[in-house]
């Protein structure tokens, strides 16, 4: 279970998130005991680890500032996590231990290619797929050999998009066959690359490896750049709604 001020940290940052607080508004202590029924003591605990998180600053005086991510800084951590997890990919086909983890992948490999021959996208559909995604990726970074890519992954994991694993649906696919279709093209090529991906790490590959699994992170910045076009005035909150990873929180 979740300690009470690592619950709240959790909805501060989704309400920065989702704008209800505006960018360089101070944060009020009394204010979040009152919004949220608890003491000083877990508020401030939940403050101080926001701050380490950069979601907040430290203001003049007493108290926080809210620094919210802007869509510009998701995409850069967008593109820091790809690297990371291409140099796992990397590392761990160089790995004599690789072959551990390779029934792990196969496994989450299946449960998404199961879903997709259902031929719909629906909110349980997404929740099942992104489960087995975080597997697959989760299991890479842990595969790799290399702790430090892992940590590094997990310093910004709590940013839009950012979670290990994280999918892109575009609400839109369900508003009609067409949209529906497109959508279900798009995970297909994801499933296609995790079969490259897997391959390459089983047979040793680490040059594919490494090529495939940047291939298939800059997909997110793709969706994201596609999205951008779609609505000049795109958000961090329109972001959260696109990520599949925090339907589930």
């Amino acid at each position: 279970m979740k300690s009470v001020d690592t619950e709240l940290a959790l909805k501060i940052r989704k309400d920065i998130f989702q704008g209800v607080y505006a960018k360089e508004e101070r944060l009020s202590e009394l204010q979040l005991c009152e919004t949220h029924q608890v003491s000083r003591t877990p508020v401030r605990l939940a403050l101080r680890l926001l701050e380490q998180e950069g979601i907040i600053c430290r203001g003049e005086g007493r108290g926080y500032m809210v620094q919210s991510p802007s869509v510009a800084d998701i995409l850069q951590a967008v593109e820091v996590r790809g690297n990371l997890e291409s140099l796992a990919a990397r590392l761990m086909a160089q790995s004599p231990d690789r072959f551990k983890f390779l029934p792990e992948m196969a496994n989450a490999m299946e449960t998404y290619t199961k879903f997709i021959g259902l031929g719909r996208i629906d909110e349980p559909m997404i929740r099942q797929m992104q489960k087995a995604n975080e597997i697959f990726h989760t299991t890479i970074l842990n595969g790799c050999g290399n702790d430090y890519v892992g940590y590094t992954c997990k310093r910004i994991c709590h940013l839009p998009m950012l979670a290990t694993g994280s999918m892109v649906f575009d609400r839109a696919v369900m508003d009609s066959p067409e949209n529906m279709e497109r959508g279900l093209f798009r995970l297909r090529l994801g499933s296609a690359q995790h079969q490259v991906i897997f391959e390459a790490i089983e047979k040793g590959d680490p040059v594919r490896a490494e090529g495939m699994m940047r291939e298939h992170s800059h997909t997110m910045i793709e969706y994201i750049q596609t999205f951008e076009k779609r609505n000049e005035s795109l958000t961090v909150a329109d972001l959260v709604a696109y990520s599949a990873a925090d339907i589930n929180q």
